[in-house]
C-alpha cells in the first residue's frame, strides 16, 4: 500500500489520546486530492448531504475500498467536490476525492484508516506502509504511580513510597522534526521492574469485543480503562516488594527511535 497523499502532513496519529478516547487512524493535514492506497472493490461511498441516511456521519464525504483478505482502506473528511463516479474495480492510484472540510472537522485535510473485517479490529496503518523518515527518540512527559487509595507519586520527586499494587501512568509523545509540527503518539510503551518486563502497551490494533474497544496491553484491555487518565495511558499494574528497586520506561516510536527513564525507589 501507498498513502493516500503524497505531500500531507500527519497532525494525529494511531493511538493517540484524544481525551480520554484513541484515535483509530491517522489524520492528516492536507489540500490535495487523494487517491485510492492499493487496489480494490469499492464497498461504500457517501457525499455530505446525502438523504440515504438522516443521520449526520462524523466522517462527512467518505469512502470505503475493500483489498481483500478482509482488509479496508477508509478515507473521509472530502470537501464536497467529490467526482461524479468512481468505478467499483478501484486501481492505486486512482483520485477519489479531495481533502476538505466536512463531517466533524473544523480543520482542511482528510483521516486515513485501516479496518480488519475478519478479525474486527482496527489496524495501524504504520504497521503496512512505510512510516515518514524519523530520526528524533520520543519524550516521556510524566510518569506516575496511582496507590490502591487513587494518590499520584510522582517518582521522580518521592523516592520511597509504601509496598502495594500500583498503576504506571505515562504521559509519552512522538517528537517531530520541526516544533511547529503538532507531538504524535508513540508506537509501544514498555515498563520494566528490576529489569523484568511487567507491561507492554502496543499501539498496533484496536479490536471490538463485546460492544467495546479493546487495546492489547498484556492482553486485551478496555481502551477506557487504559485511556481515561488523558493526556496519558495506564501501562501497568505492579506490585511493589519491600526494598530497592528500580523502575524504567521505555517509549518507542515506529521507526525504532527509543527514549528511557530509570527511577530507583526504596520501598518500604
Amino acid at each position: 500500500m501507498d498513502w493516500p497523499s503524497v505531500s500531507g502532513a500527519m497532525r494525529r496519529n494511531f493511538g493517540w489520546n484524544n481525551e480520554g478516547q484513541p484515535h483509530l487512524g491517522i489524520s492528516f493535514d492536507a489540500e490535495e486530492a487523494l487517491t485510492a492506497a492499493e487496489d480494490g472493490e469499492l464497498l461504500y461511498r457517501r457525499r455530505e448531504g446525502d438523504t440515504a441516511s438522516r443521520l449526520p456521519s462524523p466522517l462527512g464525504s467518505w469512502a470505503a475500498i475493500d483489498h481483500g483478505d478482509g482488509i479496508v482502506s477508509i478515507y473521509s473528511r472530502f470537501d464536497d467536490k467529490l467526482p461524479e463516479a468512481v468505478p467499483s474495480q478501484v486501481e492505486k492510484g486512482l483520485a477519489l476525492g479531495t481533502a476538505g472540510i466536512s463531517g466533524w472537522s473544523s480543520q482542511k485535510g482528510f483521516y486515513f484508516q485501516l479496518f480488519d473485517r475478519r478479525e474486527r479490529r482496527w489496524i495501524n496503518p504504520s504497521l503496512i506502509i512505510t512510516p515518514p523518515e524519523d530520526t528524533r527518540p520520543p519524550e516521556i512527559i510524566s510518569v506516575r504511580l496511582r496507590d490502591n487509595q487513587g494518590n499520584l507519586i510522582n517518582p521522580f520527586q518521592t523516592r520511597n513510597i509504601g509496598q502495594g499494587r500500583y498503576t504506571v501512568i505515562v504521559h509519552a509523545i512522538d517528537t517531530r522534526r520541526l516544533p511547529s509540527e503538532p507531538p504524535l503518539a508513540p508506537y509501544r510503551i514498555i515498563c520494566s521492574l528490576n529489569g523484568i518486563e511487567v507491561g507492554i502497551l502496543n499501539f498496533e490494533t484496536y479490536s471490538a469485543r463485546d460492544g467495546q474497544l479493546m487495546v492489547y496491553r498484556n492482553g486485551l484491555v478496555p481502551v477506557r480503562q487504559i485511556y481515561s487518565p488523558a493526556p496519558a495511558c495506564e501501562i501497568a499494574d505492579v506490585w511493589f516488594s519491600r526494598g530497592q528497586t528500580s523502575l524504567e520506561i521505555i517509549a518507542q516510536d515506529i521507526t525504532g527511535n527509543a527514549r528511557n527513564a530509570i527511577y530507583r525507589l526504596v520501598v518500604e
